[in-house]
């Protein structure tokens, strides 16, 4: 049995591929709605449903009876790793594998941009983590802890930066910037902000919604949105800079940059890469070899890469049970 599920679970969207060792790797990649993270309350409930919404149809459509493994890469899984092998140990009762591997999106982003080699990787969403590993094996992690601590320069924070500002302009404590249009323009009624930004369940998902907003508004020159991504390149150049440091080492150091904040272009990276320039140590920027779902299935089929003490890997000691079907609802497993 050589098929295997990668998992790349976000807070944002949760999306999976199949590889088949036969057939080579599907060309469908299946998404679903994410989850808060394994740090929320409920987060291993909610991370369970959106895992099976987004693998188990993948396996009916393809046909596949069994997986040698399955590997999630899952935002908060870092900073919960017990409930990083509890979502692994209620995946492998759910699902067709021989093994179920958990880990930080975070890690899977570096395996995937980096080839399972060594270097920086920040990885930016609607949080930000820098992920570094050196060639003696050394482990750093630098900030994703999430949107109340930390996440600095991600899309929630550079979200919220701007809808602050905007508040700032309507209240006229402020500086006028057209970021109160464009908040205005998304969310409506700028006194019901609070409560929009709360009534999806995930108010760093809809704060993170605005990043492309400030961007856009950078761009076109408002300097107030252009100080906030400003601060943002600021805040994650220095976490590059923490990871490339910690790691140690004198030789130039691979750094990329993976996530979907990298959408928003050079509003955000050219003030980023001003950031690096900074680097003590020499720096070697390169574009990602593959993304995290990639990583997902380096990590998969691999237990030996520099990566293995941050996965938490689960072995079926039982038969392994047939595709389930998916509920008509996947999310109401979250209420199990």
């Amino acid at each position: 049995m050589t098929a295997a599920v990668a998992v790349d679970l976000g807070k944002t969207g949760c999306r999976a591929v199949l590889w088949d060792g036969a057939a080579g790797p599907a060309q469908e990649v299946h998404e679903v709605p994410g989850a808060p993270g394994l740090a929320a309350a409920d987060g291993v409930a909610a991370a369970r449903a959106a895992v099976r919404a987004a693998v188990l149809p993948l396996l009916q459509r393809r046909g596949v009876p069994g997986l040698a493994s399955v590997c999630v890469g899952a935002a908060g899984a870092a900073a919960a790793p017990a409930a990083a092998r509890e979502l692994a140990a209620l995946l492998l009762d759910d699902l067709p594998a021989d093994e179920v591997a958990v880990t930080s999106d975070a890690v899977t982003a570096h395996a995937g941009a980096l080839g399972g080699g060594t270097g920086v990787v920040l990885a930016i969403g609607t949080g930000s983590v820098a992920i570094g590993i050196g060639a003696d094996g050394a482990y750093a992690r630098v900030d994703g802890w999430g949107p109340w601590l930390g996440d600095e320069g991600g899309g929630a924070w550079i979200g919220a930066a701007g809808l602050r500002a905007a508040l700032r302009a309507h209240d006229g404590r402020g500086a006028v910037t057209a970021l109160l249009d464009a908040a205005v323009a998304r969310f409506g009624d700028l006194d019901l902000l609070p409560a929009a930004l709360g009534r999806e369940g995930n108010p760093a998902r809809t704060a993170a919604s605005f990043a492309p907003d400030v961007a856009r508004a950078a761009g076109e020159g408002d300097p107030v949105a252009r100080a906030v991504l400003g601060d943002a390149a600021t805040a994650l150049g220095e976490a590059v800079l923490a990871a490339a440091s910690r790691i140690g080492g004198d030789e130039p150091l691979p750094v990329t940059l993976t996530g979907g904040l990298t959408g928003l272009g050079e509003p955000l990276l050219a003030p980023l890469r001003r950031a690096l320039a900074a680097s003590p140590r020499p720096l070697s920027p390169r574009p990602p070899l593959g993304d995290p779902l990639e990583g997902a299935r380096l990590l998969a089929l691999d237990a030996t890469a520099p990566h293995e003490p941050h996965v938490v890997r689960v072995r079926r000691t039982t038969p392994s049970p047939s595709v389930p079907t998916p509920p008509a609802d996947p999310s109401a497993l979250a209420q199990e």
